[in-house]
């Protein structure tokens, strides 16, 4: 058994730029329709859950990366944070596996100005 582990910080600013001037292409392209209605019902905060999404999804590629064919191999597509009925972020799997992924843990956080993920990725090699 191996374990990975993958961390990412970005600023929300950044994310909210790019939100306003690429508008709905960009969401479309780096987050799923579930997270896109997760992140706009958040109204006045919905770009710290839109950063710390994108975070976790820089976190998950750090983590399992080692064992990518190549970069381009996940989507940012492939990866869904969704949380549970606790309010628990969990990743979710699009139209994509690892193999010998056991389990794979995240946890989110963000303030004002970051948003920040980390990922522990067990895999049986």
């Amino acid at each position: 058994m191996k374990t990975y582990c993958g961390t990412d910080i970005i600023e929300i600013e950044r994310i909210k730029e790019s939100i306003e001037e690429m508008g709905q292409p960009f969401i479309d392209r780096i987050f799923t329709p579930n997270e896109i209605q997760y992140c706009e019902s958040k109204n006045n905060v919905k770009y710290q859950h839109y950063a710390a999404r994108f975070a976790a999804k820089e976190a998950i590629f750090k983590a399992i990366s080692k064992d990518l064919q190549d970069k381009f191999s996940m989507g940012w597509k492939n990866v869904e944070i969704i949380n549970d009925e606790k309010g628990r972020p969990n990743v979710k799997f699009i139209d994509f596996s690892i193999e010998g992924l056991k389990e794979i843990d995240i946890s989110i956080s963000h303030c004002k100005t970051y948003a920040v993920a980390t990922v522990v990725a067990e895999l049986d090699k």
